[in-house]
């Protein structure tokens, strides 16, 4: 049994990472917890300088990032991690919250940076990170609900 096992463990995929702009701990659990069920480990950024911090020393597969945790506007901020990071151009899940400023939703949409309000995220989370990491609908990859 343990050779089978081991079979098994060398042919799962690796797990992706995922860094969590958050400030907010509840809301960090959640996402946490929604990105484990997902087969992504989730590192936890509590601001953007954190953030930026740790895109610098690490790779991550994608980013969720809360409108309310940066210091930076959205264009500022999806532009400093893709800088740091050009392997996520395109991996940037934006957190609106319930924005009440359409401008913040029309630089996000004119900039193709993918968002979801807050109020959806338990819904949409797993067909958005499906799409930002890549996984087909059928894939091994990607588990199905």
């Amino acid at each position: 049994m343990p050779a089978l096992r081991e079979k098994f463990v060398a042919a799962s995929p690796p797990r992706r990472k995922v860094l969590i702009i958050e400030d907010e701990p509840s809301i960090r659990n959640v996402l946490y917890v929604l990105l484990a069920g997902l087969g992504c480990d989730g590192d936890v950024a509590p601001d953007a300088q954190h953030a930026l911090a740790m895109i610098r020393q690490d790779r991550f597969d994608a980013v969720l990032l809360d409108l309310r945790s940066a210091d930076l506007g959205p264009e500022q901020m999806v532009a400093a991690i893709t800088d740091l990071r050009p392997s996520l151009v395109g991996r940037v899940l934006v957190i609106t919250g319930e924005v009440s400023d359409p401008r913040i939703i029309e630089v996000l949409e004119r900039n193709a940076v993918p968002h979801v309000p807050r109020s959806r995220v338990t819904s949409d989370l797993w067909g958005r990170m499906r799409t930002l990491l890549g996984f087909a609908r059928s894939s091994p990859d990607f588990p199905t609900r």
